[in-house]
């Protein structure tokens, strides 16, 4: 059973959620540089949807630099993607950027913030372990 899934009751189009799910795959480190991806066909079987929207979702994650493909032999995690990884902390720590924003207009105090986010931290690495 592969690790990709959709929801079909969300509004996000089916192919960016298969993005989605591959580029969250690679963060996490749950695949890695030369995983093979399941084929389009056996993808869309196994999803219910039509082959050509696994297709779609393959073209923006090969042109986005997540994956590669080689004929005849599939679809596999690129060896770089350094420059993915990077993005995605850029967008993170935006949204954190606006979150303390938001935290400092309903009167957080800086100190608290700190307080949380050194609590938060600990916790990742407590949960690493």
């Amino acid at each position: 059973m592969s690790l990709i899934y959709v929801d079909g009751r969300s509004r996000t189009p089916i192919y960016e959620q298969i993005v989605n799910c591959v580029k969250n795959l690679v963060y996490t480190g749950d695949l890695k540089a030369d995983d093979a991806l399941p084929s389009v066909r056996s993808l869309a079987a196994e999803l219910a949807i039509n082959p050509n929207t696994i297709q779609k979702a393959y073209n923006l994650l090969e042109s986005d630099g997540i994956i590669y493909s080689l004929p005849a032999r599939g679809s596999f995690i690129s060896g770089n993607t350094s420059a993915a990884l990077e993005a995605r902390k850029k967008e993170l720590l935006a949204e954190l950027g606006s979150l303390m924003k938001e935290l400092k207009r309903l009167g957080c105090s800086s100190d608290e913030i700190r307080t949380e986010m050194d609590l938060s931290w600990r916790d990742c690495d407590d949960k690493n372990e």
